[in-house]
C-alpha cells in the first residue's frame, strides 16, 4: 500500500467526527463561585509579575550581559 493510502485510512476516523461536538461542552450559565475584584486584581498582578518580571530584569541588565569580564 502506498503512504497516502495508509495516511488516509489512519485519519479517516478523525475526519468523520463532527467539529461541533467540542462546542457542546461550553456552559452559558453564570459561575457557581463569582470572583471578587480583589481576587481578580491579585491574579492579574501575579500574572503580570511572573511574565514581565524576568523580562524586565533582562532588559534592565542588558548592558551587563553584553560585556564579558
Amino acid at each position: 500500500m502506498s503512504l497516502a493510502a495508509n495516511a488516509s485510512r489512519l485519519f479517516r476516523g478523525v475526519l468523520r467526527t463532527p467539529l461541533v461536538s467540542a462546542a457542546k461542552q461550553v456552559a452559558t450559565k453564570p459561575p457557581k463561585h463569582p470572583i471578587t475584584p480583589l481576587e481578580q486584581g491579585i491574579a492579574l498582578t501575579t500574572l503580570f509579575a511572573t511574565i514581565l518580571g524576568p523580562s524586565g530584569w533582562i532588559l534592565c541588565h542588558l548592558e551587563d550581559y553584553k560585556t564579558r569580564q
